[in-house]
This record gives C-alpha cells, sequence and structure tokens, in this order.
C-alpha cells in the first residue's frame, strides 16, 4: 500500500474560522486527539502571530509525541525564528514557509517582482533548514499563479532544500479536472520534483475542496493538508474525515493508496473540535453529520432493514458509532415502526399494528421527530390511555432579588390531596422539588426546553422536559400562558409516566 499522508492544520488554519479562536489548553486536548486518531503532522500553529499561539505550539512541542509538529511561518526571519523556536521541542518537527506566487498577489499584496519573489523563497526556505532539515513551502495562491512562473519558484525551493511542496488552493477558485491537472503538469515540468513529497491545500469557497484534494492525489500528490470537520478560512478547507473515508471506501478507485487514520476515533474527534471551538456540524455534513447514518424514508428504512448495504456505503462502525438510526416521522415506513416498537418491548397482532401505524402517522404529521417516549405514550393511549397517577391542584411559588425562591405545591391522587413545600436555585426548581417530597419519584432534569406556540404577550409556552430517575428516561410536555405553570404541568406529566412505568415494571402488550 502507498500511504497518503495526513497534514492535520485544524489548529492552526482551521482555528482561523472567525468565532473558533482555542485557548492553549484546548488546542493541546484537540492535539492528544489527533494522536489516537493518528494523523502524521499537526499544524499547531502561526507562532509569530501572537505570544499565546507561540506558547501553545511550543506546550504542544513538548508535550504531543508521535505525529510530526510543524509551525507556520511567512519567508520572514522573525516568522522563521519564532517558529523554530517554538517546535524545538518536538522530536520531529516541520517548519511550514509560504509566499504568494499569482499575479494579483504579487502585485497588490507583495508589491514585488517575480524574480524577487523567487529570492525571498529560496532565502526562507535556506533559513528555515538552519531549524529543522523538514521544511515545507508553500506558494500560495499557486492555483491562479502562471504555471511557467511555479515552476520557477517549485524548482528553486527543491534546491534549496524544501522537502515538501504544497501547492495551495488558498481561495477555492480551481475546478477538480483543473487542479488534478496542475498537480500532473507540475510532475512534468520541474524537473527535482522526485526530490520532494507534493501536497495539497484546498480551500471550499465552491464546495469543491475535498473533490479538489481528491483529484490532485489520483494526480500524484502524497500530502492532503485538511481540517476536521472541515473548519477553516471563509467556507473552510478540505474535510479530513471525508477525504479519508473517501480513500478507505472506495479501494476500487483509489487502489493500493491507503491513510493510516484511526477512522474509529473519527466520530470522537469530530465531537471534540466542534465542542471547543463551538462551531457546530451542519446535519446533512458528510461522514460527521447527525444525519449522515440516519434514515427516515420508509423505503430507505425497509431497504436498511433488509440489507444495510442498500442504503449505506460504509458501516457506522466504522467512524465510531455503535448503529444506524432510523428516525422515525411522517415519511417512516410501516416496517421501521414495527422494528422500533419490538426493541421498546411491544408486541403486536397484525391488527394492532395497523392500528397503532394509523395513530402513528397522525402524530408524525404534527411533530418534527418521534422519540421513543413518544412511541411509549402512543401505546399507553392505544391501551385505554395513561390515568395520572398525580393531578395538580395548585401551586404558589415566592421568588425575587436576594430572595430564595420557595414553591408550595398541593397534588391530589387517589389518596386524597397532598402538599409540601421547597426551597430552590428558581421558582421551577423549587416547584420540582416539592413535587419530588410528595410522590417520592426523585426526578433528575436532563433538558428543559420552552417554546413560544402563539403570539403576542400573552402567548401560549409549551415546554418539554426529559426527566430521569434510576434507569428510566421520560418525556414530559405542557403548555400555558404561564410559563411556571407550563413548567411544573410538564414536569408533572414526566412524573407520572415514570410513577406508570414503576407500577408496571414495563413490558407493555397491547
Amino acid at each position: 500500500m502507498e500511504k497518503i499522508i495526513i497534514f492535520d492544520t485544524t489548529l492552526r488554519d482551521g482555528e482561523q474560522c472567525p468565532g473558533a479562536s482555542l485557548e492553549a489548553h484546548e488546542k493541546l486536548e484537540i492535539a492528544r486527539q489527533l494522536v489516537r486518531i493518528k494523523v502524521d503532522v499537526i499544524e499547531a500553529g502561526f507562532p509569530v502571530s501572537s505570544p499565546g499561539d507561540f506558547a501553545a505550539v511550543k506546550m504542544i512541542a513538548q508535550k504531543i509525541k508521535g505525529p510530526v509538529i510543524c509551525g507556520l511561518a511567512r519567508c520572514l526571519k522573525k516568522d522563521i525564528e519564532a517558529a523554530g523556536e517554538a517546535i524545538k521541542p518536538a522530536s520531529k518537527k516541520r517548519i511550514h514557509v509560504f509566499l504568494a506566487t499569482s499575479k494579483i498577489h504579487m502585485k497588490y499584496k507583495l508589491r514585488k517582482a517575480e524574480d524577487e519573489v523567487i529570492r525571498l523563497a529560496v532565502e526562507g526556505v535556506k533559513y528555515a533548514r538552519r531549524f529543522t532539515d523538514d521544511v515545507e513551502f508553500s506558494p500560495e495562491d499557486a492555483s491562479r499563479s502562471e504555471k511557467e512562473f511555479l515552476y520557477r519558484v517549485i524548482e528553486q525551493a527543491i534546491i534549496a532544500g524544501a522537502t515538501t511542496i504544497n501547492v495551495p488552493d488558498t481561495v477555492g477558485y480551481a475546478m477538480p479536472e483543473e487542479y488534478g491537472g496542475l498537480i500532473r503538469d507540475i510532475r512534468s515540468h520541474v524537473p527535482n520534483i522526485g526530490r520532494a513529497v507534493i501536497s495539497v491545500h484546498c480551500h471550499n469557497d465552491l464546495g469543491l475542496g475535498v473533490a479538489n484534494s481528491i483529484a490532485a492525489i489520483k494526480n500524484g500528490a502524497r500530502q492532503v493538508e485538511c481540517t476536521v470537520n472541515g473548519l477553516g478560512e471563509r467556507a473552510g478547507n478540505a474535510s479530513m474525515e471525508e477525504i479519508v473515508m473517501a480513500i478507505r471506501t472506495r479501494k476500487d478507485f483509489f487502489g493500493n493508496l491507503s491513510t493510516g487514520i484511526v477512522t474509529e476515533e473519527i466520530s470522537k474527534t469530530s465531537r471534540l473540535v466542534s465542542k471547543l471551538t463551538g462551531m457546530m456540524i451542519q446535519p446533512n455534513k458528510a461522514i460527521v453529520g447527525q444525519n449522515a447514518f440516519a434514515h427516515e424514508s420508509g423505503i430507505h428504512q425497509d431497504g436498511i432493514l433488509k440489507k444495510r448495504t442498500t442504503y449505506e456505503i460504509m458501516s457506522p462502525r466504522e467512524i465510531g458509532l455503535n448503529a444506524s438510526n432510523l428516525v422515525l416521522g411522517k415519511h417512516s415506513g410501516r416496517h421501521a415502526f414495527i422494528e422500533k416498537l419490538k426493541k421498546l418491548g411491544y408486541k403486536l397482532s397484525e391488527a394492532q399494528a395497523v392500528k397503532a401505524f394509523e395513530s402513528f402517522k397522525v402524530l408524525a404529521d404534527k411533530k418534527k421527530f418521534i422519540y421513543d417516549e413518544d412511541l411509549e405514550t402512543l401505546m399507553e393511549e392505544g391501551s385505554g390511555g395513561l390515568s395520572d397517577t398525580w393531578k395538580l391542584v395548585s401551586f404558589r411559588t415566592v421568588a425575587g432579588t436576594r430572595e430564595t425562591p420557595v414553591a408550595e405545591v398541593k397534588l391530589h391522587s387517589k389518596d386524597g390531596i397532598k402538599a409540601a413545600s421547597a426551597e430552590g436555585d428558581g421558582p421551577v426548581d423549587a416547584c420540582c422539588k416539592a413535587i419530588d417530597k410528595i410522590t417520592k419519584i426523585k426526578g433528575e432534569l436532563i433538558d428543559y426546553a420552552l417554546q413560544s406556540v402563539t403570539k403576542g404577550k400573552d402567548a401560549m409556552g409549551e415546554v418539554t422536559v426529559r426527566v430521569r430517575s434510576k434507569d428510566k428516561m421520560v418525556l414530559g410536555k405542557a403548555a400555558s400562558t404561564d410559563v411556571i405553570e407550563a413548567s411544573v404541568k410538564a414536569y408533572l406529566n414526566a412524573v407520572n409516566k415514570l410513577a406508570h412505568k414503576e407500577n408496571k415494571r414495563l413490558r407493555i402488550e397491547i
């Protein structure tokens, strides 16, 4: 097998994404996960850009073992010195120097002629070699550079000592056929290109970052620069997980090419980067989006249940997930609905299945997502309804500035009316604690959501809570123009479900 080097720039280019700034300890946490997933190179940052970035790169160089630790630098002595000092503690280190080579960059940004650019590139590479033998050179905006000039720059950079030549599509301008052709032409027209690894760094401005990277690989590139979740400047970079899984999944297309990535760590790595950067993953994101292995269409669900590969080209286990997700909604079919009920412990006759599915379809037209708790309620209603063990008689709360919130709640059951009072962090918390005292059910509030269902100052508020007690999880819902009342009723709704489960020791058959 011929290895594709995975150069991860999440901590450098990925962090340049607006709003994705990371603290040094967060960078280190991500770097440790990148070790577990076995990337080959970690571009840890741009040391000269700030004291914080310098410190983070140096800390990663000190503490991270395994991958090459790389620091970015312009072809300026101060940049290269900062990068060299930051990566110095690493057992395997690289300096990545770059200089723009496109006409538009040379004219408006650098304001330098071609010969001057070549001179600066050569000096930059030579100076970087004083700090490490592993030097990468990037002709910035290569995809918009004049080819003949690009060939000259690359040839001179290799003579100066560059061991990796990166060909960036800096602004995501190239088309896959065009970009693959550029890599092919570089291999044909740069006489000493065999002395360096060809790398590619593609941006996603036209949504082609991964496609361009793959075209480059097919034409001889052997290092890919990418980021977790495709994080990066503007529309982002080529997504590491998409490139890796494309190579793994399409062995028939890539032949003997492979990566050393531990793909079972992909999902975990994706979630970590999303959590620490605060950059949410779009639901339909390839490989790691929440819908990537989710199926709602009845036709698709039926196919998946019969043979997974009918609608999945890779297994969720390959990226560290347990299983595919059959999402129940208005497009779902009867097969998936019955299978889900079986997993919840319901055994239905043919007639019962028909009736239950009809009820499910009515519910699915009203709700975007159908949870297990919704199905349990549906089954309970189908078996004669779930009678509330406890009913709200009244509640009263006292709360204010510098006052500890207190609530008094009265509930009715078959044994009559019972009352309790409790203190809490707020009026809702106090009410919940009072309900716990009366019902003797200790509920843990896992989720709380409030949504306005009507307009105006007297809007009706719908509260949804997810409550756990021991090993049971239930959903509670209620609505009122008084959000505290809606909250109390929603929590009590959940408590009644828990009481019902406790009484039944549940495996319902209807």
